[in-house]
């Protein structure tokens, strides 16, 4: 959920749009997008129907293989969680036409069905991003758009889930961010220590809608997060990147172990930021003030143990 912004070279800056220098083939620009995404459609079907059967079976592949007139199940999750991650490419996808940076339509990742179907989705840029306007509106877009998706998403679904005993529950447990343990207290209500809240499908595409916007506002490699805190920073984004790393460690250590292999990711990616051409447009004080929104997303949708098992 992200765009790829690395240029091996800054082109000389001009106020002209750029479509007509990066043209695209008719496989790249609607062959491949369209076949990927009706790819994920399947396994993301195909993933829900799973979650939701109750019924003994050895795995995924032997449920479709005896039950393949059950993957309509699926539905609610997977129509769900596509919805929040076209909306997040699509935030991304329509401000850089908006800026004339010619990009990619979403470009979806299908995944095996064992937990959600997918890998999530990117968009690739095909021209250079001229300013720190353009990066910024670009960068936030995405996980902005997507959030508000599933925060709706989100009481939807903890409006169709269910109260049980904590005692009775057993397998994976979710981390909860405190967006999460706020709206569930504004939907649900205060509950009991004993008690725990088993998501509808819908709420747990709602919540790894959640998980897939702190992820992405991470301010490292080419997260949106990056693209953000180089557009209000410039090279003090390095320094945050660096000052992340530590704390994913220690993260990951004390908890989450998929934190490590982040840690380890952002030292592939780069702790920099690729520089835009025109360095010095001023964002402006509306720009600003979403930024800072978007650092209370972070914090809001952030969960430093995402997963547990019990």
């Amino acid at each position: 959920m992200s765009f790829d912004q690395r240029h091996d070279e800054l082109p000389i800056i001009t106020e002209e749009p750029f479509e007509d220098e990066f043209e695209e083939t008719p496989f790249s620009k609607w062959t491949l997008p369209i076949c990927l995404f009706m790819a994920t459609v399947f396994t993301t079907l195909w993933a829900g129907a799973y979650q939701a059967y109750n019924g003994p079976i050895g795995g995924p592949v032997d449920f479709l293989l005896e039950h393949p007139e059950l993957l309509g199940r699926g539905i609610p999750f997977a129509a769900t969680l596509l919805l929040i991650l076209m909306t997040h490419e699509c935030g991304h996808y329509v401000l850089s036409r908006i800026h004339h940076v010619p990009a990619s339509l979403p470009l979806f990742i299908p995944g095996p069905p064992y937990f959600i179907g997918t890998f999530g989705a990117i968009i690739r840029l095909r021209g250079p991003i001229l300013n720190r306007r353009a990066l910024f509106d670009i960068g936030v877009a995405g996980p902005l758009a997507g959030f508000v998706v599933a925060v709706v998403a989100l009481v939807i679904g903890l409006n169709l889930s269910t109260v049980v005993d904590r005692t009775a529950t057993v397998g994976l447990q979710l981390g909860e961010p405190l967006l999460l343990q706020f709206i569930s207290w504004l939907v649900v209500g205060s509950l009991p220590p004993q008690a725990d809240i088993v998501l509808h499908p819908i709420g747990f595409a709602a919540w790894f809608g959640l998980f897939v916007t702190s992820l992405n506002l991470i301010p490292i490699g080419q997260l949106d997060g990056s693209h953000v805190a180089y557009a209000l920073w410039g090279s003090r984004q390095r320094t945050l990147a660096f000052a992340m790393v530590p704390l994913l460690i220690v993260l990951g250590l004390a908890g989450w172990h998929g934190w490590l292999l982040w840690a380890f990711m952002a030292g592939l990616w780069g702790f920099g930021h690729p520089p835009v051409c025109d360095p010095h447009v001023p964002l402006g004080r509306g720009r600003v003030v979403v930024g800072w929104i978007a650092l209370a997303v972070f914090v809001l949708t952030f969960a430093p143990v995402p997963f547990s098992f019990h």
